[in-house]
């Protein structure tokens, strides 16, 4: 399964604005970029086939990720905490369609 991938990683200064998504296979997106979050700015946004999107924030001093699927017209979002294990889980499984029915426990969170 193929994602348009778009992300920043103040480390290495490395960006790619969600306008200019890159075509990314998931053993990809997990071999490529998951080991590249350091910073607190460091985030890694997914886009399907139907322009959902998965964002993943970095939280390094709380050794935890934050992934949501952003909801613009309601100001909010579907998201949860994981670790990096279970995000590697989460990468390794990613459903075709990003929506709160196909990834487990989420909370829904106002902006």
């Amino acid at each position: 399964m193929h994602y348009r991938v778009f992300y920043y990683f103040e480390r290495s200064g490395d960006a790619i604005s969600s306008t200019n998504a890159v075509e990314m296979s998931a053993r990809d997106i997990h071999r490529q970029l998951l080991g590249r979050f350091h910073g607190g700015d460091d985030y890694l946004g997914l886009i399907d086939a139907q322009d959902n999107i998965l964002q993943i924030l970095c939280e390094p001093k709380l050794a935890r990720f934050w992934v949501e699927i952003p909801m613009e017209a309601a100001k909010a979002s579907w998201g949860r905490y994981m670790n990096l294990d279970e995000l590697v889980q989460l990468v390794e499984t990613l459903p075709a369609i990003f929506d709160r029915d196909s990834l487990p426990e989420l909370q829904y969170k106002p902006w």
